[in-house]
């Protein structure tokens, strides 16, 4: 069979899904969601990463053994590295460091060349993402630099295949459609459609605490960036690409609110979407529950959630990141990052071989586990005491925890302060918070370390 020029893959790019939330309320308002994480990458960023590849073969900028470059958040590089495969053009991506693990290991999966940089500095540094992905398209040979910030063929996706998709599905019956910025691609494109076909529509902006746009829609005015969790939308600079003139209304919504809608929006409706999504829904629940008459309301499920597991939807991270309340106690159980009682220690019991201690600690990427037995911690044991124990005749894997575990423990009751903690610490063993009763924890330096970084925000 012949292959075929066009990949099979490409054609289920777009023609995604709209549904009503149904669970949630939305005040007056039917408030709708095109599910963008049912295109094959994951995202809306597929139709962007289709019609730019697409656009640069038209127009002999990008040819057989070109490679694509681009500097992205994740999204844009999945939808590029997905065609880039599918086409067999080789492709160089640039990431900022705070994103997902699992957006890198997808994006190395397809085959992309990935180089991780500073997500703490502006436009303009050498380390910021957009201007390394520039010097790298500069540097080699043949590249073709997607650049979705200034790349026509980004507005153009949405203008010739979301917008007409969004407004068929909806039967032409629509008043308002809530979208965030990231490179602005998915609301100029929309503007310009929903210009024509509905000019009575108007835009909501969804922003993140910390990026510049709200702000800049609601005065005019271009402050001073912060610092936000949720990937990719929100900026520090208004993209050149960006028609906001539609947009009437602007929200500013916090991490802790994206995060904890993106979480409602699964267990309410079933749907898993992305930390962006969060924060489109969390500013389209206040928009529909703000309005005095019907209307219909579109957003969007911008990614799939399943990139996102290791952060919005793993209650560690979240209270690691200070973004998930749990009950406080006033004393050292509080700064324990894993508490026992949660569930969330991973543990062995003296029985248990140092094969299954070795691969729990491989698995859970940690160092040392309490032994733990009826509830109690009764022992120790780290990477260094199982490789004491194995290294001479590998068929102790076969022996009990028990057999090299250590018993002397440094245990803190948890009304013992911090000054007790750091006196244990600096003898280079670990506080085990517990009393006559429970085990509650152990506290790490890194624990340490959290509750100090929290005590500044």
């Amino acid at each position: 069979m012949a292959l075929s020029a066009r990949p099979a893959v490409l054609d289920l790019i777009g023609n995604t899904p709209l549904i009503e939330v149904t669970r949630i309320d939305t005040g007056l308002c039917r408030l709708f969601l095109k599910l963008e994480s049912q295109n094959p990458g994951g995202s809306i960023k597929d139709r962007v990463g289709l019609w730019m590849i697409e656009a640069a073969e038209r127009s002999g900028q990008l040819k057989p053994g070109s490679t694509i470059v681009e500097a992205t958040a994740g999204n844009t590089g999945l939808g590029l590295a997905l065609v880039a495969q599918a086409k067999g053009y080789p492709i160089v991506l640039v990431v900022p460091d705070k994103m997902s693990s699992e957006k890198i290991l997808h994006l190395k999966a397809l085959g992309a060349q990935v180089h991780i940089t500073r997500s703490d500095v502006a436009k303009g540094h050498p380390e910021y993402y957009q201007d390394y992905a520039a010097r790298l398209a500069r540097e080699i040979p043949h590249a073709f630099f997607a650049d979705q910030f200034n790349n026509p063929n980004n507005p153009a996706a949405h203008q010739q295949s979301t917008g007409p998709e969004i407004w068929a599905q909806s039967g032409h019956a629509l008043d308002a459609i809530v979208c965030g910025v990231g490179s602005a691609g998915t609301i100029t494109g929309l503007t310009r459609f929903f210009r024509q076909a509905n000019p009575a529509l108007h835009f909501v902006l969804a922003d993140p605490v910390g990026s510049i746009l709200a702000e800049f829609v609601r005065s005019g005015a271009i402050g001073e960036a912060g610092s936000w969790a949720v990937e990719g939308i929100g900026e520090d600079f208004v993209p050149d690409i960006a028609d906001l003139s539609a947009v009437k209304y602007a929200y500013s919504i916090s991490d802790s609110e994206s995060f904890a809608t993106a979480r409602q929006l699964l267990r309410a409706e079933g749907i898993l979407g992305g930390s962006s999504t969060g924060t489109l829904l969390a500013a389209a629940l206040r928009y529909c529950r703000e309005q005095k008459t019907a209307q219909r309301v579109v957003s969007f499920v911008c990614d799939t959630g399943t990139r996102y597991l290791s952060k919005v939807y793993n209650d560690n991270w979240m209270i690691d990141q200070g973004l998930l309340q749990r009950p406080q106690f006033g004393d050292l159980r509080d700064l324990v990052g894993r508490r026992y009682d949660e569930g969330a220690v991973i543990q062995a019991a003296p029985g248990d071989t140092l094969k299954t201690v070795f691969q729990r600690m491989r698995y859970a990427d940690i160092s040392q586990l309490p032994v733990i037995e009826d509830g109690r911690i009764v022992g120790l044991i780290d990477e260094s005491d199982v490789l004491l124990r194995v290294q001479a005749d590998a068929a102790s894997f076969n022996a009990p925890a028990s057999s090299a575990m250590s018993g002397a423990l440094e245990t803190l009751r948890p009304e013992a302060g911090l000054d007790a903690v750091r006196a244990v610490l600096a003898r280079g063993l670990v506080p085990i918070i517990a009393d006559e009763r429970h085990f509650y924890g152990l506290l790490t330096r890194f624990d340490l370390l959290n509750h100090l970084r929290r005590t500044l925000s």
